[in-house]
């Protein structure tokens, strides 16, 4: 898929998640979600933070490299936590001023983001990106936040077969998994047979391969994502390769997560 499809895809998981938050009430917006600290409003206004640093990689990488180096600092001086830096701006603001925020905050990127060209590298937290890989990564932020907040108030939104670009970054950072932690990958190879939620498959790995994850795309992106522990999923989790990857997968940078405890 080229870039503009996976923008348009962005754009399908923005559209799924607003009007989840949309009529709420101004109460609900402080409903607690599995994120420990974090309210709905906290889930959102993470989102609106990221996307508008994502316009600024994009459109000024000078001045978004600048203020990636200040909020590091921030970061360090709160102890390591982001919570402050990242969300203090939005706390106490009204819930129709931080729906409002998110919306123009995420049209500004897809703004931005229709010029990116294929090989534009964007600048980011970590290594820059390829522009199909950065458009890929804010997918996963916002499906995997708005399931926080989807958990939460016991809501439904539309799922889509988006869920293949989630599911591909998955597997590609099964090597990362080990590494953030300081470990090595299992040296076999993991097969992977997912069906999406149109009834297509999405396959990966060797037929052949001594270990397997099978099951539901949006089981494994849960997994991928940390938002539910293996064992409460409908996965087929074959193997000890494909056990011990589903155990530690983790397809975000960042420190390693321990993840949701079994239910």
């Amino acid at each position: 898929m080229d870039v503009r499809g996976i923008l348009d895809d962005l754009v399908a998981e923005h559209d799924a998640l607003d009007p989840v938050v949309a009529g709420l009430a101004p109460d609900d917006w402080t409903t607690p979600t599995p994120s420990p600290g974090w309210t709905v409003a906290d889930q959102i206004a993470h989102l609106t933070f990221f996307d508008r640093a994502a316009t600024r990689a994009i459109g000024d990488p000078t001045a978004f490299e600048t203020e990636r180096d200040q909020l590091i600092e921030d970061v360090i001086a709160a102890g390591g936590s982001m919570d402050g830096p990242t969300l203090d701006w939005s706390r106490g603001l009204p819930a129709d001023e931080l729906l409002a925020e998110w919306r123009r905050g995420r049209a500004e990127l897809v703004s931005a983001a229709l010029t990116l060209a294929p090989d534009t590298r964007v600048p980011w937290y970590g290594p820059s990106m390829g522009a199909k890989s950065f458009l890929t990564a804010r997918l996963m932020e916002t499906w995997a936040h708005g399931q926080d907040v989807v958990d939460a108030l016991g809501a439904t939104r539309e799922v889509g077969d988006r869920l293949a670009h989630i599911a591909r970054l998955g597997v590609i950072t099964r090597g990362w998994s080990y590494a953030n932690r300081g470990l090595e990958p299992p040296d076999v190879e993991v097969r992977v047979e997912l069906t999406l939620p149109s009834g297509a498959p999405f396959e990966s790995g060797p037929p052949e391969a001594a270990a397997l994850v099978a099951g539901s795309a949006e089981d494994f992106c849960l997994v991928v994502t940390r938002r539910r522990h293996p064992d409460d999923t409908g996965l087929r989790v074959d193997g000890a390769a494909a056990a011990d990857w589903m155990r530690l997968a983790q397809a975000f940078a960042g420190p390693p997560s321990e993840g949701p405890p079994r239910r």
